[in-house]
């Protein structure tokens, strides 16, 4: 009999005298609680930019989901980024087909006076331009209404972040010579008019100068020992003067036994001499090792 009475005692079926678990889960089931001065907790309801939170004062957005958690949006101090400020602060980009993800990221909805807005988290691990970005790099021709030259597309992990940011006014000719990520290119294009992909060889940019106009930006992952000279030519077609270039190297593809800060100040140096100047470099650590980001101004003149 004194081992059942203990039984339900630490059952917390009574009055709460044993484990505090039964108690509090009792509590927290009276529907005959009046509600604090903040409302009841999960109100879905509360307009943004309201009390309790502020993401209102801040200027930015907030999103109010269950238990009360907010979400404030900031614009990056690079055009077409933002900023999603929670319990880990993100870069996103603003979703160009809302309610799709093009490789699993997570998306953030934010209710605004202009209706629903949603971004796509922007994971630097999956993308050498993320990395870039929260490296600190200070220039960036990819902006709202830009023209992109993307050389080495692959699946469309990153093109598809450059066709959120340069929004429908903008265009991305996206390059890739595999046929595997290719396809996944085309079928990601699909649901984004602002996306050419092109499926060729970018070594041989008169096979699709048909397709390619004037550009803003060219932006290069094609990891290959010439990439410069493969920028270099694409260049000469396509990159309007003064032009900008970001060009991600991998110092194991230029050279495999010279250290990576050998190969990244050889690479600037023959980005020099075929027409470049350089104006900022960023290495890609902790998200990629060995890598480094070059940002580069085109002065190509053509010679009479």
């Amino acid at each position: 009999m004194n081992r059942g009475k203990q039984f339900d005692k630490r059952g917390g079926s009574g009055g709460g005298s044993g484990r505090p678990g039964g108690g509090n889960f009792q509590r927290s089931g009276n529907t005959n609680r009046r509600p604090g001065p903040g409302g009841p907790r999960g109100n879905n309801n509360r307009k943004p930019g309201g009390g309790g939170g502020g993401g209102g004062s801040r200027g930015g957005f907030k999103k109010t989901g269950g238990g009360g958690t907010k979400v404030i949006v900031e614009r990056h101090r690079l055009e077409g980024i933002f900023i999603i400020k929670g319990k880990d602060d993100v870069i996103a980009t603003k979703n160009l087909d809302p309610g799709t993800s093009v490789y699993g990221e997570k998306r953030v909805a934010v209710e605004t006076e202009q209706g629903k807005v949603e971004y796509r988290v922007w994971n630097p691990f999956r993308s050498k331009l993320a990395a870039a970005v929260i490296g600190g790099i200070e220039q960036c021709a990819i902006k709202p209404g830009a023209k992109v030259l993307y050389l080495g597309g692959a699946s469309g992990t990153t093109v598809s972040h450059v066709s959120d940011i340069v929004g429908e006014e903008g265009i991305v000719y996206p390059v890739e010579f595999s046929l595997r990520p290719g396809r996944d290119l085309v079928n990601m294009a699909k649901r984004r008019l602002n996306i050419i992909p092109i499926v060729d060889d970018a070594r041989y940019p008169l096979k699709y100068r048909m397709l390619v106009g004037m550009v803003d930006c060219i932006f290069a992952d094609v990891a290959q020992p010439n990439q410069a000279q493969i920028v270099a030519h694409n260049a000469q077609y396509f990159l309007k003067t003064g032009g900008q270039v970001i060009i991600s190297i991998k110092a194991s593809c230029i050279d495999s036994t010279a250290p990576a800060e050998a190969v990244f100040a050889a690479e600037i140096k023959k980005l020099e001499s075929l027409g470049f100047k350089a104006r900022e470099f960023a290495t890609l650590e902790p998200y990629e090792r060995d890598h480094a980001v070059v940002i580069a101004t085109y002065r190509y003149k053509v010679q009479q």
